[in-house]
């Protein structure tokens, strides 16, 4: 895949600019560290004053007002406060897609978000390109590898994410590809599928989600995979989870398809159940530690 002079690092600081509510509780924009505009909404869940927040971190093409993004969006709120967003090149927000690395940037912004708004526990949840780039943002985020705490998480969720970049093993992946690196295809990007895309490759190559894996225990992990995902067969999730060494969770979803349209309620359902518990948990056993080393070799931490 391809995209700017790449990001290297989750992080933003600055205060959310708050625009005019929509069919949701709040509306904002996000400034991201790099100067990026991004979209985001509020749904402040069933308690208020609850801690637990859920970011949730669309696939590529999606958006905070994607139908399928705000029917998970709306079953996550039936337990905790959530906060949906669009990355950088969709939707209304600024700049241009970098399929999944500048995107740390992004989440970094959302997640600050729902720790300004009071929410003592937050909890990613990314889905296809999202669920790369919560993996990334865990690893160089946390608190065990040196990261500010306003960007740290308490558990991630990956669903339908890729275990490695560049694959083209399957028909979907080569379109996809097509649309990204060639010309031709960012213009149907841009008006076929509303997604903006940077045109340069990525220099240096970040950290892939395979790589990022083992940086982010002790914090919570739970892969979600389908075994019919058109884009990544099983070897994916399978491989991510062996890179935690122990310390990830694996669920591997009989006749499920390929991210936020093939996860049925049910399985939000309980996916927001397992944010829940691992918040419960977390709570209970205090904040984890863990030594380790700060990035993988060529990452960067901005602060």
């Amino acid at each position: 895949m391809t995209s700017g002079s790449a990001g290297r690092a989750a992080g933003s600081s600055v205060p959310p600019i708050t625009r005019t509510p929509s069919h949701v509780q709040r509306r904002a924009t996000l400034r991201t560290q790099d100067g990026v505009d991004i979209d985001a909404a509020y749904d402040p869940g069933p308690d208020p004053a609850g801690e637990l927040a859920i970011v949730l971190a669309h696939g590529f093409t999606g958006g905070v007002d994607r139908p399928h993004v705000r029917r998970a969006a709306g079953v996550f709120a039936q337990r905790a406060a959530v906060i949906t967003f669009s990355f950088r090149g969709h939707g209304v927000s600024g700049g241009l897609s970098t399929v999944g690395d500048r995107e740390v940037l992004d989440l970094a912004a959302a997640v600050e978000w729902a720790r300004s708004l009071g929410h003592a526990r937050v909890v990613t949840v990314g889905f296809s390109m999202g669920g790369s780039v919560v993996l990334r943002h865990a690893a160089l985020a946390g608190t065990a590898h040196g990261g500010r705490t306003e960007a740290r998480v308490d558990a991630v969720v990956a669903v339908s994410a890729p275990a490695r970049w560049f694959y083209r093993g399957t028909a979907p992946m080569r379109r996809l590809h097509w649309v990204v690196t060639r010309p031709l295809g960012r213009v149907v990007g841009r008006l076929g599928l509303g997604t903006r895309i940077h045109p340069h490759e990525w220099d240096p190559v970040p950290l892939s989600p395979v790589e990022s894996v083992p940086l982010i225990a002790p914090t919570p992990l739970l892969i979600v995979h389908g075994d019919r995902d058109p884009y990544f067969p099983v070897d994916h999730p399978r491989m991510l989870a062996a890179a935690a060494r122990g310390g990830a969770e694996l669920w591997l979803e009989a006749g499920m398809g390929h991210a936020e349209n093939a996860a049925d309620d049910a399985l939000l359902g309980r996916i927001a159940e397992w944010a829940t518990a691992s918040w419960t948990s977390a709570t209970a056993e205090g904040p984890a530690t863990a030594e380790g080393p700060a990035t993988a070799e060529g990452e960067e931490l901005p602060w």
